[in-house]
């Protein structure tokens, strides 16, 4: 047998490699990440850790429905954080007299599922999503990943830390205020900060329900995007949900925004962090991308609604009931700041107030950041737990220097390493982008990281360039399609999201049945027969294969992806149908396509 050498850091490629080569099973990763996080216990990363109890009926589904082929993220184990419900185990959000077991999972949960990703439990955090420290929790302080005397950031501190322990390919944390960022810097890892309802929040405790964001830490941004594939889409039963495209890597910004000047830095580190930036900065001005500068007031003010206006209020009107009827039983530290949302200051008046002064703001960031990204250090320093222990209000404030300004004025962020402003002390940084600008962010990013990883050092003959080279242009599929997928009926909307591009009409062989599947809304199914049979026409687009898994895997049975046969004999991936959805469906094959079909 195979000895296998197992890395520290688990990705999604690596497994993938293991189990198309058939050297590891689902079950023999489960087992290496129960003996991680018991080896690691001391660290407090689980509130409900890994266990086979908990885990063994997601692998048997798994291995009887579905394949490695079948999903990119078929047998990846991820980790929850403890306010997004996981069926059948507790949600607490840190606090064991709020606990209850849901009967269902997080829709986000349930989509990743489905894909074949496989949930092992569920992770610390600051209590109620309450923080940006990793300290604020009664199951433990979460260390760091790295330097345990350090901070590991919150609120999504276990979520963070089980991925860059080894112990997940990907954890879902939540972002309010940068808590699916700040953890990422401090732990060496990619923080993914979606548009405000692009991945549903139905299942999630509110912490402020408006800004709330499901977010993911990963090791790498492909990984990253490979959730984001699944988790994105519109929920219909979830009040803040919207339809927002998927992101992709083919187009760049016309511009990158630095902030004017040297930021602030703080804490133990603090001039470490300022070489760092420093550093960064010369990668960004070395790109190849316009630069401008801006004055940071704008994003600063923008900030500052948040905990020192009316939004505080916004947790108070969820939690405050249950803090009152619950006296002593949360964290002393969070108790002190959710009551704040209770202050007799914040009347109806302030909150129209504040929303009057957000929406002039939000005006402004988008102009100013139209077509373009803008760069910070996702944090300006850290401290040891020591020193937030003893200082917990103000060391919190800071960490959130450059990342509570997000979700308030309607941005998406990626947090992306740069390298490390000491031993084992990773430096990070994050870009920001309007909501209609998450391509021009991963594009960005992806820029960024290659440049840094390569070294690249300013000079004076660098040229602007707006698009990627052919080399860092995406791996892409051709795809036959035939019905709601085609352009000019609902689901083309899904084609353009996966990066998908029209490229021809065809036709198929003469070998094909055309039927109306009794669905809602109706939905062709092109079946291949082994005699006679007729010409479907057809519509060829081209899909990146980034994509091209995640798009396979959503789609229902009795439809599939198989290789359809085009009138000249070659084939490409497409629609198929299984046989048995024939039996009493009505056919259509004299129509000759499904748009003629519908006009019929």
């Amino acid at each position: 047998m195979t000895t296998i050498e197992w890395p520290s850091q688990l990705t999604a490629q690596w497994l993938r490699e293991q189990y198309i080569a058939q050297l590891l099973k689902p079950a023999d990763v489960i087992a290496e990440i129960i003996r991680r996080a018991e080896a690691d216990a001391e660290m407090n990363i689980w509130i409900t850790p890994p266990s086979m109890a908990l885990i063994e009926p997601y692998l048997e589904r798994l291995t009887a429905t579905m394949t490695p082929e079948s999903s990119p993220l078929w047998g990846i184990p991820f980790a929850v954080k403890d306010n997004i419900d996981l069926e059948g185990a507790p949600t607490t959000a840190a606090c064991a007299e709020y606990s209850y077991t849901p009967g269902d999972s997080a829709v986000v949960v349930q989509r990743l599922i489905r894909a074949g990703a496989i949930p092992i439990g569920k992770t610390n955090l600051d209590q109620f999503a309450t923080g940006l420290v990793g300290t604020r929790s009664p199951y433990g302080e979460t260390h760091n990943a790295l330097r345990s005397e350090l901070i590991s950031g919150g609120s999504s501190s276990g979520s963070a830390v089980s991925v860059a322990r080894g112990q997940a390919v990907f954890a879902l944390g939540t972002d309010t205020a940068g808590s699916g960022r700040v953890p990422a810097a401090l732990n060496g890892l990619v923080g993914y900060k979606p548009t405000l309802g692009a991945w549903p929040t139905k299942g999630v405790v509110p912490a402020c329900a408006s800004l709330d964001c499901v977010t993911v830490f990963a090791h790498n941004l492909d990984d990253a995007l490979a959730v984001d594939l699944i988790a994105r889409g519109l929920e219909e039963t979830d009040p803040w949900s919207r339809e927002i495209a998927h992101p992709f890597t083919d187009k760049l910004p016309a511009a990158v925004c630095l902030p004017k000047g040297t930021p602030t830095f703080y804490g133990p580190f603090s001039e470490q962090y300022e070489r760092a930036w420093a550093k960064a900065v010369a990668v960004v001005e070395a790109m190849g991308l316009p630069v401008t500068y801006l004055e940071l007031d704008l994003f600063a003010e923008a900030a500052a609604i948040l905990y020192g206006g009316p939004w505080v209020a916004e947790r108070w009107a969820d939690l405050g009931p249950f803090i009152e009827s619950h006296p002593g039983t949360a964290f002393p530290v969070t108790e002190q700041v959710l009551r704040t949302g209770a202050s007799p200051d914040y009347t109806a008046a302030a909150v129209f107030q504040a929303s009057h002064k957000l929406q002039a703001f939000k005006r402004e960031a988008k102009q100013l950041l139209k077509d373009a990204v803008l760069f910070l250090p996702t944090c300006g320093g850290t401290w040891t737990r020591d020193e937030v222990r003893a200082n917990p209000i103000s060391t919190n404030s800071d960490m959130g220097r450059y990342t509570n300004h997000c979700n308030l004025l309607d941005l998406c962020a990626v947090a992306v390493q740069a390298g490390d402003a000491d031993r084992d002390l990773p430096f990070g940084v994050t870009l920001f982008g309007t909501a209609e600008n998450e391509t021009l962010l991963c594009s960005a990013a992806k820029q960024f990281i290659s440049a840094f990883d390569g070294g690249v050092q300013p000079a004076d003959d660098v040229k602007p360039s707006v698009t990627l080279s052919s080399a860092e242009a995406p791996a892409t599929t051709l795809v036959a399609v035939c019905g709601l997928h085609m352009r000019g009926f609902p689901l083309e909307k899904q084609m353009i999201a996966c990066g998908a591009a029209f490229v021809r009409e065809a036709e198929s062989a003469a070998k094909y049945r055309l039927v109306r599947l009794p669905t809602t809304p109706a939905k062709p199914g092109m079946i291949k027969q082994k005699h006679g049979g007729s010409a479907v026409t057809l519509e060829i687009w081209e899909m990146p294969i980034a994509s091209f898994g995640g798009f396979t895997a959503s789609i229902p049975a009795p439809l599939g992806i198989g290789k359809v046969e085009l009138s000249d004999g070659t084939e490409v991936p497409g629609f198929i149908c299984e046989a048995y959805a024939e039996l009493g469906a009505e056919d259509i094959s004299a129509y000759g396509s499904w748009r003629n079909a519908v006009v019929q």
